[in-house]
């Protein structure tokens, strides 16, 4: 339980979760995933950038004490989210004469979250500088990535920007550095698509404060530093503002095999028209997975069976996620399967009112999909061809 030097003066003291599965009870975690803490030397002042989760405390702490760490000045909190800001009372406690630097905002969530006394936080306003001696923090306000207080911590000398959840990926790695390898952009895209996709239009708008610093190392709260961040900028640029791909994302379920076999047709009929088609299977969803699919969609095709009038409940939890983190996607449609009647198409497109798409009209089959309903999935892929042909 040692620090890691990163560059002189900046040390790694975070705690990497080689078993965590799932966070928030909600996002899968199939690579793990990284708590990252670091510490500031300036000449006058010691800066912990950030702490660790709750449960990996006494690991922050270990490598505090064992890189003869007898004071602490201030704990930069950049996010008030508890796998950054849950050991920051520990770390009070040992180091008493710690403040917290926070945005204003941030200052009253960790309070609520925390129950840190107001009296050991200070706020920083944004482009507040502060000399820690031979070092300089600036702290840059940058809300809504993901929370509304967030902020980012610029070390001009060391041209390091610390960024929170910010270009960050779940991956736990005995890696300090991403290198330039492009296989580190999956969990950085996952991560993007289930984090930051949300707020795509408040990250473009503030993504020039981080470009203009041309920062030579970018230094996030999960997942390896970015030693190359060209990389991640490039790709950030991409997933934000690019137009979306010649990609139909397809989620479906299917209870008695006639949804499946009319997202199977879909699909092919799809690949003979130059369409690349994704069909997603939502019995045991990967939700990691449909999201990162869906960064890069022009079309979502939703396929479900009718269940009490309605879409099934999987199917339905489906369109409420991509409803919350907002992809790009121009179109949408529905295919599926009904015995009796129902108002499936009406009711999800209610689902999804943060989505700005075009409704393609839908393929429901009554029950066992017949000559006439193949046809209609034909006709329905080669409308998607025709749209796609304009992105």
């Amino acid at each position: 339980m040692k620090e890691r030097a990163v560059v002189e003066g900046v040390a790694w003291v975070g705690a990497v979760d080689w078993d965590r599965r799932l966070f928030d009870e909600l996002i899968p975690l199939p690579d793990g995933t990284s708590y990252n803490a670091y510490l500031v030397r300036g000449a006058e002042k010691t800066v912990l950038m950030d702490s660790v989760d709750p449960g990996f405390t006494d690991v922050l702490l270990a490598r505090l004490e064992n890189g003869g760490v007898q004071r602490i000045d201030y704990v930069v909190c950049h996010h008030a989210e508890q796998d950054h800001s849950g050991a920051i009372p520990a770390v009070l406690a040992k180091y008493p004469e710690a403040v917290v630097l926070a945005t204003e905002k941030c200052k009253g969530m960790i309070v609520d979250l925390l129950g840190i006394a107001p009296g050991r936080i200070r706020t920083v306003a944004d482009r507040e500088r502060i000399d820690i001696g031979g070092l300089t923090l600036e702290f840059i306000h940058f809300p809504w990535v993901h929370w509304p207080e967030t902020m980012l911590t610029w070390l001009p000398e060391r041209r390091i920007l610390f960024t929170c959840d910010l270009f960050g990926s779940h991956l736990a790695t005995s890696e300090m550095f991403a290198g330039n390898d492009p296989l580190v952009l999956p969990g950085a895209k996952r991560y993007y698509a289930e984090i930051m996709m949300p707020f795509r239009s408040f990250i473009q708008k503030n993504m020039e404060k981080v470009t203009v610093l041309e920062p030579a190392l970018i230094a996030p709260s999960h997942g390896p530093i970015h030693d190359h961040p060209a990389l991640i900028l490039d790709a950030y640029r991409e997933w934000l503002s690019a137009p979306p791909k010649n990609l139909v994302v397809v989620p479906y379920i299917s209870m008695h095999d006639s949804t499946r076999r009319l997202v199977e047709h879909f699909v092919e009929a799809c690949a003979r028209l130059g369409v690349r088609a994704e069909q997603v299977n939502l019995a045991e969803p990967d939700v990691g997975k449909l999201a990162m699919l869906l960064v890069d969609a022009a079309t979502i095709v939703i396929g479900t069976p009718t269940v009490l009038a309605g879409p099934h409940p999987k199917v339905a939890y489906a369109a409420s996620l991509a409803n919350l983190i907002r992809p790009k996607a121009r179109f949408l449609s529905v295919i599926g399967s009904f015995s009796w009647g129902g108002k499936v198409v009406e009711q999800l497109a209610a689902m999804v009112p943060n989505l700005k798409v075009e409704i393609i009209p839908p393929v429901l089959a009554r029950g066992v999909p017949k000559a006439e309903d193949q046809a209609a999935l034909d006709r329905l892929a080669e409308a998607i061809a025709q749209k796609h042909a304009t992105l």
